[in-house]
């Protein structure tokens, strides 16, 4: 289609435009302009887009087309979060997520809890190769935990999202992970070893971090209240080991690679079937105390799947750490994703995004940087197409070629789309993984994002590393005369 191509600023402006607007949704809402603050900001940007495109001579059926691509690459993201709304309402009410707090304020001590919520968000990762499963189980856990032991609820959110990427970022099973080397061109083995190289670095300083944060807290101040806390949960829930037979079984089917969403729907059953069987005092209270259980235990658990539940102990700190939302409290999230994927969708329709990140390359001249460049851009189109995976697969596209021309093998390039694609979409609270995590914790991206340490450091070890030519994967002149060989031919 022959339309005008569009100038740098020009396909900066409506990204211009959304900063703006956020800054001064921050500014006048704070928090709360998730609310549907941002939600106006990014229809209004993509508006802009559209006027853009429109001046460029790009039909509105070719922007409602990449809208529509747009939208339906985050249908499966959707599809999940409603289901983890739903995870979290049966957990709660069968007592399995209370037992997890229960014993966790009663063996993990204060001073070591945020290295310890790292270790355990990283394993269980590691192990099912799922940030999102993680935060969805054993974050929702630990952030009780945390907050219950006086911990700033930022900083324990921040403990296990470093945590949970970091194991997604690693494990063999990650669909990311997988995602990148096909990208790049590299095989997955090869990947993951690469990996280690920038991640090892990145999460051990993360760990100290958290170690001496914790070192350094009034552990007298933390642990008031804990005692009551205790007390509280014992005499509301049947608190026992039993419990955790339920997300055993999800992590087990995760681990056989049970896709997310059928993993997921079981544990929502079972969920409700430990609640039938052990908690029929929870289930009578939440249903108005009818004589009839087997209603109570329909209508208890139908919703904690769908709405607001709220469980009275005569301990307010425990009230609010076992209130659930269901999937209604997912609902302003969703939309906040709509909407970006809106956003992302005529961004990339109108050639925008391809515009700005072709004028970055120009300015690549050696190793570090292409790689700065490349790690740049993957955050880019974190904050723009609001889409993780868009964040590998278009730079994985863009800069498959340039590196093995400037002589670099392609697990360069992977570990760049790891190291910054990955990690850094949970720090946007428009993308969906940041929208995801800040609700699924409870905690708003503005106040858990600073203490993402492992996300933080992770570009930027990967762009030191290149810079000071650490570890540089490199073609021998062989290897190198032959891609230009085939580039040459099209072979």
């Amino acid at each position: 289609m022959n339309h005008k191509q569009p100038s740098f600023f020009l396909a900066l402006f409506p990204i211009l435009v959304l900063i703006f607007l956020l800054v001064l949704n921050v500014q006048v809402f704070g928090d709360d302009a998730i609310g549907g603050a941002n939600q106006i900001a990014l229809l209004f940007s993509a508006m802009v887009g559209t006027f853009v495109a429109l001046y460029l001579g790009i039909g509105w059926k070719q922007l409602e087309k990449g809208i529509v691509h747009s939208i339906g690459t985050a249908i499966s993201a959707i599809v999940i979060l409603l289901l983890i709304g739903a995870l979290a309402g049966t957990w709660m009410i069968s007592g399995i997520v209370p037992t997890m707090i229960y014993y966790g304020l009663d063996l993990i001590h204060p001073s070591v809890f945020l290295v310890t919520a790292c270790i355990v968000s990283a394993i269980v990762s590691l192990a099912t190769g799922s940030s999102w499963t993680t935060v969805a189980t054993v974050g929702v856990a630990l952030i009780g935990i945390g907050t219950a032991q006086g911990i700033h609820e930022g900083m324990v959110a921040g403990a296990i999202i470093s945590g949970a990427y970091f194991g997604d970022k690693m494990s063999p099973l990650s669909d990311t992970t997988n995602l990148a080397p096909a990208m790049a061109g590299t095989d997955l083995i090869t990947h993951i070893k690469y990996m280690t190289i920038t991640t090892f670095p990145s999460i051990i300083i993360t760990l100290m971090i958290f170690l001496i944060i914790g070192l350094n807290t009034d552990i007298q101040e933390v642990s008031k209240g804990v005692g009551s806390m205790l007390k509280a949960l014992d005499n509301k829930f049947y608190i026992s080991p039993i419990l955790f037979i339920t997300p055993a079984i999800v992590v087990i089917m995760i681990i056989k690679k049970v896709k997310a969403i059928p993993a997921l729907f079981i544990g929502i059953l079972l969920g409700g079937i430990t609640a039938i069987i052990f908690q029929p005092d929870v289930i009578l209270e939440i249903a108005g105390n009818m004589k009839d259980y087997a209603k109570a235990s329909y209508i208890t658990v139908i919703d904690a799947i769908t709405v607001s539940t709220n469980i009275q102990t005569g301990n307010e700190e425990v009230n609010a750490l076992i209130s659930t939302r269901g999937m209604q409290g997912m609902l302003n999230t969703i939309w906040l994703i709509l909407c970006a994927m809106i956003f992302g969708g005529v961004l990339e329709a109108a050639g925008l995004l391809q515009k700005i990140t072709h004028t970055l390359v120009k300015f690549a001249s050696d190793t570090g940087s292409l790689v700065a460049t490349t790690a740049t851009t993957c955050i880019f189109f974190n904050a723009t197409t609001s889409d993780q995976y868009l964040a590998i697969v278009v730079p994985g596209k863009m800069y498959e070629d340039i590196y093995p021309e400037r002589g670099l093998k392609p697990e360069n390039l992977s570990r760049t789309l790891e190291d910054s694609g990955t990690v850094t979409s949970v720090l946007f609270p428009w993308n969906t993984c940041g929208a995801t995590q800040s609700t699924v914790l409870g905690v708003a991206t503005g106040q858990y994002w600073m203490y993402c340490f492992f996300n933080l450091l992770s570009p930027i070890m990967t762009v030191l590393f290149a810079y000071l030519n650490i570890k540089i994967a490199r073609l021998s002149k062989k290897e190198q005369e032959a891609i230009t060989s085939e580039s040459q031919t099209g072979v």
